[in-house]
């Protein structure tokens, strides 16, 4: 009997150890994700109750300008916040950086939310274009109202918050998000200082967006507008998602109303693809809305 529970011990102390072998192995919790320095973030609700994701990139330290930081917002901030983030924190070396990146975004992980159609677009054509007619199950129409926020309560939450110099409020969107910021230009051309719109979905509802922009010059030449916004343009030579002629032909439309205070100009990426674009397009924008006049 002894050696029996000998036997026994033993064999339950090599069980043991095996255990402890793979647990061990196994680690007690995952390693923590990287946070982005001199970052804030927190969820805003608008007026009608739509939750959006801030995100904020600051300067490190130093006293802010005289008239304030000038601020750059971007949409689809899931996707785009943090390269434009990182390119302007590491451009604190130089006077591109003294300034704020914020990115507009949704709660959650994904790059893109189905939000973004609702926010960024007028409403989809009924009965709808045959290569719109698979997003006619998602709502769409409501760019008014994320205008409204972008301007009204974010804007107010961002001055409470920091240093900020309210004539200077840029705004860069890309693709659907750039169709936005011809919509902002055409609709309420002082609402910002400036506007990216990179490679932008004008194909969207069988170019609607051209009564827009016909309305937009022809109040424009009859000195009907004060101030208008600067307009960059973006557009990749291989799109093949929103094709650069139809951009390449607004800049041509565009160009001749310099003679009435618009200043536009276009940026070509000959080897760049619809959703590379942006990424080609970071340090171009903050020099863009950063270094650009008063």
């Amino acid at each position: 009997m002894i050696g029996i529970g000998k036997m026994l011990a033993g064999i339950m102390a090599i069980w043991a150890g095996a255990l402890a072998a793979v647990a061990s192995a196994q680690p007690a919790s995952p390693p923590p994700g990287y946070t982005m320095p001199f970052t804030h973030m927190w969820d805003m609700a608008a007026d009608d109750g739509q939750l959006y994701r801030i995100m904020v990139s600051f300067p490190s330290g130093g006293e802010p300008p005289d008239r304030g930081y000038p601020v750059l917002y971007v949409l689809d901030g899931n996707a785009m916040f943090a390269a434009f983030a990182e390119a302007r924190r590491m451009q604190e070396y130089g006077d591109l950086g003294k300034s704020i990146v914020v990115g507009v975004g949704y709660p959650g992980d994904d790059a893109y939310d189905v939000r973004r159609l609702d926010d960024l677009t007028p409403a989809l054509l009924d009965p709808p274009p045959p290569q719109w007619r698979d997003l006619a199950k998602y709502k769409s129409g409501s760019r008014a109202k994320f205008l409204d926020f972008l301007t009204g309560k974010l804007r107010r939450e961002m001055a409470r918050r920091y240093r900020i110099d309210p004539n200077r409020q840029s705004l860069y969107g890309h693709s659907f998000g750039g169709l936005f910021g011809l919509y902002v230009l055409y609709a309420r051309p002082d609402a910002f200082h400036s506007i990216v719109a990179a490679s932008p979905s004008v194909e969207w509802n069988e170019q609607g967006i051209l009564a827009e922009e016909r309305d937009f010059a022809e109040r424009l030449e009859a000195g009907k507008i004060a101030r208008t916004a600067r307009l960059m343009l973006l557009v990749g030579g291989r799109d093949i998602d929103d094709e650069p002629e139809p951009v390449e032909a607004l800049y041509r439309r565009l160009d001749p109303l310099s003679a009435y205070g618009l200043r536009a100009r276009i940026n070509r990426y000959q080897e760049e693809t619809h959703i590379m674009v942006p990424v080609r397009s970071v340090t171009d924008t903050l020099r863009f809305v950063f270094s650009g006049p008063s």
